[in-house]
């Protein structure tokens, strides 16, 4: 394929792992449905040999991907609404963002983290394209405007809601596909001294760790500090802090504010850039050896599954995430192999997980079929899962995830 780097603009792309022709990884089939067909898409991420962003080409828009049946909800982990409300308490504190100050969001969903801003008497605006999203937040009192962020929205909403002393940007940066219009509008939305903070998944993570279930049609990016740092300059901000953080099995929080404002750059920046570089992200050899640790990843839960379903061991798994759509699409992994999924997401009950097929129930049926296995699929949140099965629902089953190496627990 044929296909310019979204960062940099450079035609001197190169492969880093091919995940074969998948559906869209949140495009469930509802159980009516099933018998219908699925429009699949190439899987196959590259990197830009002269700027060194990883990233997919763009077969469907996001009006597509993040349309109003979108199937995810922030406020399904309690892990990460209590990440959102840690966020509120520490911005709050080292901005001294006071009740006069304006809070924004940029895929903003459910409301998950402006509630928090909202419940101490700020001014908060969500921005989030997903209808069915945007309707929960403004159900939770969480003013919300339907749009998809860029420099065009970003003039209406300022002309609306005025300009925001911290924008939040939580896992977005990498559904873009075209970067430079998207942070154009933070230059836009964000007040003279404001900072926008943007979270996203470390590239280091997941070279590091072999974590190719996060490579999926909604991130069009993966993405790394220095690729970054010169996509924020080219639209007059600057990088002034960084800050690695656990969520997402290992990502980075950037600190940006307009090029020309009062906010000291901190050693941390030039320090996480120079790890980057002695981990290896700015070299191709790096990516050259991501396909085999892959291809390894997949023949061992093949092994395992297999080695279940020839002495009759019954194997399930838990949580609908995205991620468990990559994985179990590139294994090839049907219901010959893993006979159900299990997600509290109302929203996902009912459906068959795309290419697959593999349906999704909640509590009740893995309560009525506990199986001897349970294959996490959000190996992520394992240690919340863990708990919540073992602790809370008192359930006797092994539990199983597959990255970054198999772990039977």
């Amino acid at each position: 394929m044929t296909f310019t780097c979204r960062a940099c603009g450079s035609a001197a792309l190169e492969s880093v792992v091919d995940l074969g022709i998948t559906p869209l990884s949140n495009a469930f089939v509802p159980f009516a449905r099933g018998d219908e067909g699925e429009i699949a898409y190439p899987l196959h991420a590259f990197v830009c040999s002269d700027c060194f962003l990883v990233q997919l080409g763009e077969f469907e828009s996001p009006k597509t991907i993040f349309s109003d049946d979108y199937v995810y909800f922030s406020s399904f982990s309690t892990s990460w609404v209590d990440h959102a409300r840690r966020y509120a308490e520490a911005m709050t504190a080292r901005f001294s963002l006071g009740p006069d100050a304006h809070i924004g969001e940029i895929a903003s969903n459910d409301g998950y983290l402006l509630q928090w801003f909202s419940q101490a008497g700020q001014k908060v605006t969500g921005i989030e394209p997903a209808g069915n999203c945007a309707a929960a937040a403004r159900a939770r009192g969480v003013h919300t405007i339907s749009t998809f962020f860029k420099a065009e929205s970003a003039f209406e909403i300022v002309r609306e809601r005025g300009k925001a002393d911290l924008i939040a940007a939580n896992n977005v940066l990498a559904h873009v596909p075209d970067l430079a219009d998207f942070v154009a509008g933070f230059k836009i939305f964000l007040a003279p001294e404001g900072v926008a903070t943007f979270e996203f998944p470390h590239l280091l993570s997941l070279v590091t760790e072999t974590q190719f279930d996060t490579i999926y049609h909604e991130h069009f990016s993966y993405l790394s500090l220095g690729p970054l740092l010169d996509v924020m300059r080219r639209a007059g901000l600057r990088v002034f802090d960084v800050a690695e953080i656990a969520t997402h099995g290992g990502s980075l929080r950037l600190f940006v504010c307009h090029d020309t404002a009062s906010h000291i750059t901190t050693d941390q920046v030039s320090a996480l850039l120079e790890k980057e570089r002695k981990a290896g992200l700015y070299s191709l050899s790096t990516y050259a050896a991501v396909a085999e640790r892959v291809r390894v990843i997949k023949d061992d839960l093949l092994a395992f599954l297999i080695e279940q379903r020839r002495a009759g061991r019954s194997v399930a798994a838990y949580g609908a995430a995205a991620k468990g759509s990559t994985l179990l699409n590139y294994c090839g992994v049907g219901t010959e192999y893993v006979a159900y999924v299990i997600d509290k997401n109302p929203t996902k009950q009912g459906r068959f997980m795309p290419g697959i097929r593999i349906p999704v129930y909640g509590m009740d049926h893995l309560r009525a079929n506990l199986p001897d296995y349970l294959l996490i699929l959000p190996w992520n949140l394992s240690d919340e899962i863990a708990h919540q099965l073992r602790d809370e629902e008192k359930l006797t089953v092994k539990l199983v995830t597959a990255i970054p190496k198999l772990k039977v627990f």
